[in-house]
């Protein structure tokens, strides 16, 4: 019996109705590229493979596993040999992804049940560094999941960070009775479509909130200044958790002109 990595996050699921969850929020076609975050023993590749599919024109859809543990490449290489599958061994927050895409011309998504300690890491890691995905499908921690759907008068930089870049939406939830071996945490499966990829803007914004919320107790006149704020019709005694994405948007741009 294979025996998860606690130092890895290794909580493989065993669930199948919710990995046909993660799969039907996918929206796959045989033409899609995936890029799997983190296979493990390959259950929720198989589903994938299910859905991707070669189709003998030229445009074959495939399924790119990235795995960090050295000792389930040789069982994952034979268990999809033969298939559009590649599995490729590394770390998913280290890799360069272009190599992978460079046959790759419709875009690719990305999948995957995640070690949570990654999460917040991972998404910076795409967004700012890797080519835009058509879409993020993954499994998290459920406060995760919470944080990252948050709206004022409870916004944080989590949320903030990924609702610039994307639009998030909750599948449902997980139960800790999904996994093996069992985690301390209920989870949540997570949709990011990509609204955008400005990183010019990307990196105005995140300057400001980073700002901000560094003297979260602080009203925003101290930390942004009150003329913007009135400028930009937000009131100065306002707290940053108070604030929409959209009321940052309006500063940030105000702040530029």
């Amino acid at each position: 019996m294979f025996r998860a990595k606690k130092s890895l996050g290794q909580n493989f699921l065993i669930n199948p109705g919710v990995l046909d969850k993660i799969v039907k929020a996918a929206e796959l076609d045989k033409d899609d590229t995936v890029i799997e975050i983190g296979p493990g023993t390959g259950v929720l590749t198989e589903k994938l493979v299910e859905k991707v599919r070669s189709t003998g024109s030229g445009q074959a859809g495939r399924v790119i596993a990235i795995e960090k543990d050295a000792r389930l490449i040789a069982q994952l290489k034979e268990k999809f040999k033969n298939t559009n599958v590649d599995i490729v061994e590394g770390d998913i927050l280290k890799i360069d992804p272009t190599p992978l895409l460079r046959y790759c011309a419709t875009g690719y998504k990305l999948i995957g049940n995640i070690p949570y300690y990654i999460t917040s890491h991972l998404l910076k890691t795409v967004f700012e560094k890797w080519p835009a995905p058509k879409l993020i499908v993954l499994m998290v921690q459920k406060e995760v999941a919470q944080r990252i759907m948050a709206k004022p008068p409870h916004m944080n930089l989590l949320a903030l960070s990924v609702q610039f870049f994307a639009k998030p939406k909750i599948i449902s939830y997980v139960s800790r009775g999904s996994f093996r071996p069992t985690p301390k945490v209920n989870s949540a499966i997570i949709k990011l479509t990509p609204i955008r990829s400005d990183l010019e803007l990307a990196d105005r914004f995140f300057k400001l909130i980073k700002t901000a919320f560094a003297g979260k107790r602080k009203q925003l006149k101290n930390t942004v200044g009150k003329e913007i704020l009135e400028n930009t019709g937000i009131r100065p005694e306002l707290r940053p958790e108070e604030l929409s994405l959209e009321d940052w948007l309006r500063i940030v741009n105000f702040a530029d002109n």
